[in-house]
C-alpha cells in the first residue's frame, strides 16, 4: 500500500484542471504532497489515504490564479482623488512627485504585503511585480517587496523595473524619479544573481523591465534584452498602451510602439508587454508569430480610458493572453476573479459572445499567465507534478441560487466572490475566506500610517 500523501483535497463539485485536455472533474480530488500534485481524479476515481484532508462539497477548485502585471506600492495612493478623473499621462505625471518623495524600504514592504493579502484573497497564488521606482536614496526596493512575499508565502515574481528617462531629456518623469543607465543595467545583474531560483517549483523569479518607452531610452531597452538573454531571464514592459504612447513613440522615435519593441530585440518569447491595447492587425500577427506574451488589464485600461485589449485576436495569432490587475492607483481593486470577469465581458463585447466564456477567461487567468513567465506545465494547471497551488471557491448562497447546470460559468457570471480557501506550494494561506496570517490587522494599521505620507 502507498504510503499517504500529505493533502487531499476532496468531494469538488467540480475540478477545472487547466491541464493539456482542459479536464473537468465532477466529484473530483486533487493529492499533494511536498508542495506538488501527486494524483487528481473525479468521484468515481478512488482517492489516496491522506495525512490530512480538506473537504470542498459544493465547491468549484481552479489551479491559483496567476497575476501578469502590477504596481504594489501605488495602493498608497489607492483612490487618491485629485488623480481619478486623468489620462495616463497626466495621470502619471501628477503622481511621479508623490511617489518619489515618499517611497522608501518599509513603505514598499506593507505595501506589498497588503497588495499580496488582497490579491491572496482572490484567488491568486502567483504574482508578478513591475516596480520601476527606485529613487538612490530609496534602499533596496526590490529586496523590500520579496520580503513581503517570503513572509506570507507567496510564489513571487517580481521584475527590477528602471526609469532612465526624465523630462529634461523628453521623457515623463522628474529628474529624482531615474537612475543611470550604466547602474540601471548593474543593479539588474545583481538582483537577478541574488534572487531568481530558475528550479522547478520556485517561489521567486526575476525579470527586467525597463518601465516604457516614455521613460526610458532604446539603448537602455537593447542593453537589457541582451542581459535577460546573458542571464536567461523573462523581460517585461508596458506596450502599446494608449493612444499617447502611439504619439510619443511616432514623434520621439519615428516608430509605432510595436515596431519599436521589434526595433529594440523585444519581439521574442522571452518578453511579455503589459496592457496592449492598441495594436493593429498586422502588429497582432507579427506579436503572435513572435509569441509574444501580454498581461491583459481591463480594470485599468477601462478607469484610464485607454481603450479594451483585443484579447481573442491577439490570442487567435498565438500571444500567450495572462492577466493583471495593474496598480492600484489606476485599477483600484487587487482581485483577479474580478478581472477574470472583465476580460469575459470585454471579450464578449468586442468579439461576440460566441468568442469569450467563463472557461476561456479562467484559462487566460491561469495556463495563460504561466505561459507569460514561462512556466506552462509548472504553475497554472492541477496535473501531475505541477506546483499544489490550489483556489478553492464556495458556489453558494443567494447570489448562486439556481447556478445548476455549470459552475465554471457560475463561478465567473455570479458573484463578486472571493477565493474560499488558497493553497501555495500545498500550504494554505487563505482559510474560509480569511487570511491565515495574523499580521493582518497590524499591518493595515502600519499601511494606512504609510499611506498618509504618500497624499498631501
Amino acid at each position: 500500500m502507498s504510503d499517504p500523501v500529505d493533502l487531499l483535497i476532496k468531494n469538488a463539485w467540480v475540478v477545472a484542471t487547466m491541464d493539456d485536455q482542459r479536464r473537468e472533474l465532477t466529484g473530483g480530488w486533487v493529492a499533494i504532497s511536498d508542495g506538488y500534485v501527486v494524483g487528481v481524479g473525479a468521484g468515481t476515481e478512488p482517492a489516496p489515504a491522506a495525512h490530512r484532508s480538506i473537504d470542498v462539497s459544493g465547491c468549484l477548485v481552479t489551479p491559483g490564479l496567476i497575476n501578469t502585471h502590477h504596481h504594489m506600492f501605488q495602493n498608497l495612493t489607492r483612490a487618491y482623488r485629485p488623480m481619478t478623473a486623468a489620462p495616463l499621462f497626466g495621470w502619471l505625471q501628477s503622481l511621479y512627485p508623490l511617489w518619489t518623495s515618499s517611497i522608501d524600504e518599509e513603505a514598499v514592504y506593507l505595501a506589498a504585503w497588503v497588495a499580496l493579502a488582497e490579491l491572496a484573497m482572490s484567488g491568486c497564488t502567483t504574482t508578478t511585480d513591475h516596480h520601476y521606482l527606485h529613487p538612490a536614496r530609496a534602499g533596496d526596493l526590490l529586496a523590500a517587496e520579496i520580503q513581503a512575499a517570503i513572509d506570507l508565502a507567496m510564489r513571487f515574481h517580481p521584475t527590477y523595473g528602471s526609469m532612465s528617462l526624465s523630462v529634461k531629456d523628453g521623457g515623463l518623469p522628474p529628474d529624482d524619479a531615474v537612475r543611470n543607465e550604466d547602474d540601471i543595467l548593474a543593479e539588474s545583474k545583481r538582483q537577478v544573481e541574488r534572487w531568481h531560483d530558475s528550479s522547478f517549483g520556485s517561489m521567486i523569479q526575476i525579470a527586467l523591465a525597463p518601465c516604457s518607452p516614455f521613460t526610458v531610452t532604446p539603448d537602455l531597452m537593447r542593453r537589457t534584452a541582451e542581459l535577460a538573454e546573458q542571464l536567461d531571464v523573462r523581460l517585461h514592459t508596458h506596450l502599446a498602451e494608449n493612444a499617447e504612447d502611439d504619439e510619443f513613440s511616432i514623434a520621439q522615435f519615428g516608430l509605432r510602439p510595436v515596431d519599436l519593441y521589434e526595433d529594440v530585440g523585444w519581439l521574442s518569447e522571452r518578453s511579455w508587454g503589459a496592457h496592449v491595447v492598441r495594436p493593429n492587425p498586422e502588429e497582432i500577427a507579427r506579436l503572435g508569430a513572435a509569441g509574444v506574451g501580454v498581461a491583459h488589464c481591463p480594470s485599468s485600461n477601462m478607469i484610464l480610458s485607454s481603450g479594451i485589449a483585443p484579447v481573442v485576436q491577439m490570442r487567435n495569432a498565438g500571444c500567450h493572453v495572462g492577466l493583471g490587475c495593474d496598480g492600484s492607483s489606476s485599477a483600484d481593486s487587487g482581485s483577479m476573479w474580478q478581472e477574470a470577469r472583465l476580460a469575459m465581458l470585454q471579450g464578449k463585447l468586442t468579439a461576440g459572445a460566441d468568442q469569450m466564456d467563463a472557461r476561456i477567461a479562467l484559462e487566460i487567468a491561469t495556463r495563460g499567465g504561466a505561459a507569460c513567465l514561462g512556466r506552462v506545465g509548472e504553475i497554472g494547471e492541477l496535473s501531475i507534478g505541477s506546483v499544489g497551488d490550489v483556489a478553492v471557491w464556495k458556489l453558494d448562497g443567494p447570489k448562486f441560487a439556481g447556478v445548476i447546470d455549470d459552475p465554471i460559468e457560475g463561478w465567473l457570471r455570479c458573484g463578486p466572490l472571493s477565493a474560499f480557501h488558497v493553497l501555495v506550494h500545498g500550504r494554505e494561506i487563505v482559510k474560509d475566506g480569511l487570511l491565515v496570517d495574523p499580521a493582518l490587522d497590524e499591518t493595515l494599521v502600519r499601511h494606512r500610517q504609510a499611506a498618509q505620507r504618500f497624499q498631501p
